[in-house]
């Protein structure tokens, strides 16, 4: 496979390598706290999975728009003046899969 200068400049991930070394620490038996891969250490709440299947039910299962859905982002303004007092407007926000992803699509 041919691929382009940019893409061969890509090093692996740093927390893939971190998160793999404390998982093979905590086969041999060592007491790790790892800080590797931001992997929740709960269920998701109740709520939240009612919400994600009512939306695959009502056909909300496309695509969004690359910086987010618009009605998320402006509930996150809102959460961010309440619970905060911080102001942004939408075009402050974007929502992705991961702070890696984000960053990726920046360059």
């Amino acid at each position: 496979m041919i691929l382009s200068k940019k893409a061969k400049e890509i090093s692996p991930s740093v927390t893939l390598a971190i998160t793999a070394k404390a998982k093979e620490m905590m086969k041999e038996g060592k007491d790790v706290i790892s800080f590797g891969v931001g992997e929740p250490d709960f269920n998701t709440p109740k709520n939240i999975q009612d919400a994600a299947i009512k939306a695959i039910q009502s056909g909300l299962t496309r695509y969004t728009a690359a910086s987010g859905i618009p009605e998320l982002k402006q509930a996150i303004v809102e959460k961010f003046k309440k619970d905060n007092n911080l102001n942004y407007n939408i075009d402050n926000i974007i929502v992705s899969t991961g702070a890696k992803t984000v960053l990726r699509q920046c360059i």
